[in-house]
């Protein structure tokens, strides 16, 4: 059986609203251009007709993968869970950089929602898993691609 997707509801509307866009707007927009490129003759060297049938095989692909992580989305909401003083999926984290004393806040989610320059974490990434069922004070080592580096976790939010 395969492996569920968690997601946070925030991440779970964002492939929502992609899947929708490939099948409402970008499908429709593609098949368009296939006829159009069909009524220029020759298919066997027309670019655009080839073009519109290389958009039209990435689009049907991204569709099925978008529809495959829906069906197996677990979606997480952080605030429905009852707080503890661990880091589990969904939880916004504090930390400190034991080294230089810089300060962090990251939020715990999945692939699809990852985005390191908004503070947005995976769940899978060498960070997220040095904290995942970690809890407030523990001391987390782990193998960044500028070396090892150790955060002190000063606060978890369940928000």
């Amino acid at each position: 059986m395969p492996e569920r997707i968690p997601m946070t509801p925030a991440g779970y509307q964002k492939v929502l609203a992609e899947l929708n866009l490939h099948r409402q707007v970008l499908r429709p927009q593609n098949i368009v251009a296939l006829e159009e490129a069909r009524a220029h003759g020759d298919l066997s060297e027309n670019a655009e007709y080839d073009a519109a049938k290389d958009r039209q095989s990435h689009i049907e692909g991204r569709i099925l993968e978008l529809e495959a992580r829906v069906s197996l989305a677990e979606v997480i909401d952080v605030k429905k869970v009852k707080p503890s003083p661990l880091v589990i999926f969904g939880t916004t984290v504090e930390v400190e950089d034991e080294d230089t004393g810089e300060a962090f806040t990251y939020r715990i989610v999945g692939m699809e929602e990852a985005d390191a320059r908004q503070g947005l974490i995976s769940y899978n990434s060498p960070i997220g898993r040095a904290l995942v069922g970690r809890s407030c004070g523990d001391s987390v080592r782990f193998d960044a691609p500028k070396g090892t580096r150790t955060l002190i976790i000063n606060a978890v939010h369940y928000r």
